[in-house]
């Protein structure tokens, strides 16, 4: 088995207002085998989402993007396992809900998407993206200490699940 990767996982504010649909994602993180090596609710700052979305900042849906991603809580996640930007990019299906809904209906996006700004979810799209979205979101996170002292034991699966913080822990010995 080869190292496990990283991603930054959110679950938007409409999600974690609707507890099904929420428990629902998070029932589909667990059987496609993720595991949650961070998680957290929070109502992002505008500081926060202004920095996330800065690559967005000249278009013309940035500020309903900053508005809606800063109207209530999301559940943030880092997400291990080997192909995690890929695998939970595909999971999510299309950012555009509406081809979502006809392209692939069996995505997150496809199901739990209602616009374009409410999509359900994000998913970092690069290593470097992962690195640079988990600073804003869990600054107190070291990517590379966890390399060094937890990978091996989520690699090994040498974890626990508490359902109740849905969070997984290194059994580290």
């Amino acid at each position: 088995m080869s190292i496990l990767q990283l991603t930054l996982a959110i679950l938007k504010p409409h999600i974690v207002k609707h507890p099904i649909s929420l428990e629902k994602i998070r029932n589909i993180i667990l059987t496609s085998n993720f595991k949650i090596v961070k998680s957290k609710r929070k109502t992002i700052t505008v500081d926060e989402a202004e920095e996330f979305y800065e690559d967005h900042k000249n278009k013309f849906f940035y500020n309903r993007l900053i508005t809606f991603m800063t109207s209530g809580p999301s559940d943030l996640y880092i997400l291990a396992k080997e192909d995690a930007i890929k695998d939970w990019r595909a999971l999510m299906g299309p950012t555009k809900v509406y081809r979502a809904q006809f392209e692939a209906p069996e995505t997150i996006r496809g199901k739990y998407g209602l616009s374009d700004t409410r999509n359900a979810t994000h998913g970092s799209d690069s290593p470097e993206s992962v690195r640079r979205e988990i600073r804003i979101f869990f600054p107190e996170f070291d990517v590379d200490k966890w390399y060094s002292e937890e990978e091996p034991a989520f690699r090994a699966k040498h974890v626990t699940f508490s359902d109740d913080l849905f969070i997984h822990k290194a059994s580290i010995s």
